[in-house]
């Protein structure tokens, strides 16, 4: 008799702790995201939008040294934006005539469309959609590319190289911090369960804070590299703009 009054009052003390914590995790996954840096914002009013298949794609475009005929165009990381370049923008274009940079669809300022099966292969479709816009499918392109940027860019250079698709021209090609191969990757706790998860990959997504996403992000950089705290924030905003949080593990292939 005891034992079965023990187990009623834990299943009633089991009932209340449900009930208060659906009103408290329904208003964390509500929380707002965070309002954009006077740096993230300026560098939003200063781009542009371009439509792909319906979708808005952000991108940035400076002209930079006259006379020069060299174009960059710059391939960002997961889980970030083309904000990953500001700091080394402006030295950018001071090496080429036009500087370019775009948020791949699901990132940054881009449309983050869910339901949406997201892919490498539609990523480069993308870039090669951006320099069709600017009128620059006929020129010699240089690309600099960064970890999840690093398979887009070997993918646009497979297209180059079997001449697939002809709308773009490699001059050059800098990858820099990718899993270019997979025996040497080592992915993060939080990459793996974000990709192979399952049903806990959307959990995972929706209980993502700056707490977590912080922790997570910055053992990746080196001990003299690490960004700050508001540039951690910057990072951030930037995925929960349009609610990129909820569309995050789909980009994580």
């Amino acid at each position: 008799m005891v034992r079965r009054d023990r187990l009623r009052r834990m299943r009633e003390w089991w009932v209340q702790v449900g009930l208060l914590a659906v009103p408290l995790l329904a208003a964390y996954l509500h929380i707002p995201p965070p309002q954009l840096s006077p740096a993230l914002h300026s560098w939003k009013s200063s781009g542009k939008f371009f439509t792909y298949k319906g979708l808005r794609i952000f991108y940035q475009d400076s002209v930079g040294v006259v006379g020069s005929p060299e174009i960059v165009v710059l391939l960002h990381g997961f889980p970030t934006s083309s904000y990953d370049w500001y700091k080394i923008w402006e030295g950018l274009t001071l090496r080429f005539h036009r500087v370019i940079a775009l948020d791949f669809l699901g990132f940054g300022f881009s449309d983050k469309p869910r339901p949406h099966h997201y892919s490498i292969f539609e990523q480069a479709s993308i870039v090669e959609a951006l320099l069709r816009h600017l009128g620059l499918q006929n020129r010699r392109i240089n690309l600099l590319s960064h970890d999840y940027g690093d398979i887009v860019a070997q993918e646009l250079l497979y297209r180059f190289k079997q001449n697939r698709s002809g709308r773009l021209t490699i001059k050059s090609l800098c990858l820099s911090n990718g899993g270019i191969f997979p025996e040497t990757h080592r992915p993060l706790l939080l990459q793996k369960l974000l990709k192979d998860g399952g049903m806990l990959s959307p959990i995972l997504t929706r209980l993502m804070n700056f707490f977590v996403f912080s922790r997570g992000l910055t053992p990746v950089f080196g001990p003299y590299t690490r960004p700050s705290e508001s540039e951690l924030w910057d990072m951030w905003a930037g995925i929960r703009n349009n609610d990129g949080n909820l569309v995050i593990d789909s980009n994580s292939d």
